[in-house]
């Protein structure tokens, strides 16, 4: 017993330890690619209340070797996701404020005519009524095409991006086996 605790003080690994909350679209991606700086991931987690989010656990060596160098790599492969994330979200920002700009517009003619109508005006209601619907029924294939097309101009930068971290990755794998 005693020679089992001497042989294993030599052996002892301390650990730095870090949580990251990511979306769930991306875990696989922060999963993998922080392996490549030397964490293995410990475990899961929900947040309270995120429920497009996971808690990702990871610990590694603190002896790591060229542990700076690794550092900035990661920092370097965390602002890439983090671009991935925003051009991800920008597929969706412009389209959707367009349709509900639309829809805020044909609401608005939709009350001239609920006024105009309760005023006695059954001709200009009608009139303020076709707009009306109308603008509650574009914004839908306004947002659609706009996502289209902003999806269409924003995939091969994100393209690049994965290609990005791919490169960062393999430079910390090269790193760490050194």
């Amino acid at each position: 017993m005693m020679s089992e605790i001497s042989k294993n003080e030599g052996n002892f690994v301390g650990y730095e330890y870090r949580d990251i909350t990511v979306g769930r679209s991306l875990e696989p991606v922060y999963a993998d690619g922080y392996q490549s700086f030397g964490w293995a991931l410990e475990g899961t987690a929900v947040p309270v209340g995120g429920v497009n989010s996971v808690v990702l656990k990871f610990k590694r060596d603190r002896k790591i070797r060229n542990k700076t160098e690794l550092t900035r790599l990661q920092r370097q492969f965390d602002a890439c996701v983090s671009e991935i994330g925003a051009l991800e979200r920008s597929k969706v920002v412009g389209a959707s404020a367009a349709a509900y700009i639309l829809g805020v517009v044909g609401t608005a003619f939709m009350a001239g005519s609920v006024f105009a109508y309760t005023a006695g005006m059954l001709l200009p209601s009608i009139i303020l009524a076709v707009p009306g619907f109308v603008g509650w029924i574009v914004p839908y294939f306004c947002f659609v095409s706009l996502h289209r097309k902003k999806t269409d101009q924003v995939t091969p930068l994100i393209d690049k991006k994965y290609d990005e971290i791919y490169e960062v990755c393999e430079k910390a794998s090269g790193l760490l086996s050194r």
